[in-house]
């Protein structure tokens, strides 16, 4: 079976599973149905490989939000976007060089609400092997590709603990090599395995 279908057929079969909002317990004050939250989309763009890999970016030093953090490839949804997947794969392209006719794009999966006041979409696409990306110098320290097979392995994940803003918030890291994968990325990829239970 093809990986965008294999990626389909997990996708659809997960769609009754339970999966976790880290930052969006509505035990949360600090995240109330009243507050509003900005839209946003990314990217899981999966290579098409015997052993599929994502690819992953780390953020300038100097970004406003999250500088230096791995994150996945997107941003905000702007009014011009047509929709979540077009926003995801404009993101893609703006940051990392990703041409949009290069994504076979799965699906969408389940949205993340953020502490910093976001609701993020994450799309699920398949890309070619090996594409010449180039990161946008202002945004894009570096990318790298990870195999989609550690990322969905439970036993990679760490739970920690931090005071953040006088409360103590708990969240997931994942550790690549020396490249540490934490907050609201780790937490969706962690949705994400829940929801694929990957290998399907």
């Amino acid at each position: 079976m093809m990986l965008a279908d294999r990626l389909r057929d997990a996708l659809a079969k997960g769609g009754a599973r339970k999966t976790i909002l880290l930052e969006g317990d509505p035990r949360d004050a600090s995240l109330t149905d009243d507050i509003v939250l900005m839209p946003a989309a990314v990217l899981v763009a999966v290579t098409d490989r015997p052993e599929p890999g994502v690819i992953l970016t780390q953020r300038t030093a100097h970004m406003r939000r999250h500088p230096g953090q791995i994150a996945f490839p997107g941003g905000r949804i702007d009014p011009e976007d047509e929709s979540i997947v077009a926003a995801a794969l404009r993101e893609a392209e703006e940051e990392i060089g990703l041409p949009r006719d290069c994504v076979e794009v799965i699906g969408e999966t389940d949205s993340y609400r953020t502490i910093t006041g976001f609701q993020v979409t994450p799309v699920i696409g398949v890309v070619p092997p090996d594409l010449q990306l180039v990161p946008h110098v202002e945004e894009v320290a570096d990318l790298f590709e990870v195999p989609l097979a550690f990322l969905m392995e439970p036993g990679n994940y760490l739970e920690q603990a931090v005071e953040w803003q006088g409360r103590q918030r708990r969240y997931h890291e994942i550790m690549w090599g020396e490249r540490r994968i934490w907050g609201a990325t780790a937490a969706m990829l962690i949705n994400l395995a829940r929801r694929l239970s990957w290998p399907g």
